[in-house]
């Protein structure tokens, strides 16, 4: 039994954990449409500050989650690598707008296919652009993910492409299950 976190420590991991969910400093690198709906999501209708992610904080080394928000091109890849590998430890990435998810409508050498070609992704918040529900979502899914890496100690593993994202599966041909309930013949 001496390895077993006591009643004290689990619940001191509990409460940090608690804390850290609900204090998200976010950096925003936005470079294309989807920034009008991320700053829709922030406005009072919304309220992102109720999540604790209220304060963006435009220096890498003040966030813990970076906000990936519109196209990525090869020549801004390296700029945002450079971001994400500044900021300290834990860190969190999310993935907003389907240019961002898998390089969108845009089938060219200049823009990258997803951003989780170059870093990462934790959470993926698909559309273009996403409807300020979707975003807070993310926001909840994400939270979810912090509070269950401080309590259980260790990170869990980065988010999968969802299959409606995933350009191999179309390319494939296959067709994502769609769900079967609600649907009439």
């Amino acid at each position: 039994m001496p390895n077993e976190p006591s009643f004290l420590t689990s619940r001191l991991d509990e409460a940090i954990g608690w804390a850290r969910k609900f204090s998200i400093f976010q950096y925003p690198f936005i470079t294309a449409c989807c920034g009008m709906e991320y700053m829709a999501t922030a406005c009072s209708h919304y309220d992102v500050d109720r999540f604790g992610a209220g304060l963006p904080r435009f220096s890498p080394r003040q966030a813990d989650v970076l906000f990936v928000v519109g196209t990525i091109s090869h020549k801004l890849a390296p700029v945002l690598k450079r971001i994400h590998d500044q900021m300290a430890d834990p860190k969190w990435v999310v993935a907003f707008g389907v240019c961002t998810c898998t390089g969108g409508f845009y089938d060219n050498y200049a823009t990258v296919m997803g951003i989780d070609t170059i870093m990462p992704v934790d959470v993926y918040i698909p559309g273009c652009p996403p409807r300020p529900e979707m975003v807070l979502d993310g926001l909840i899914k994400l939270q979810n993910r912090i509070q269950e890496e401080h309590t259980a100690g260790k990170r869990p593993e980065p988010a999968s492409r969802p299959p409606e994202l995933d350009p191999e599966s179309q390319k494939n041909g296959l067709e994502p299950e769609l769900p079967k309930e609600g649907l009439e013949a």
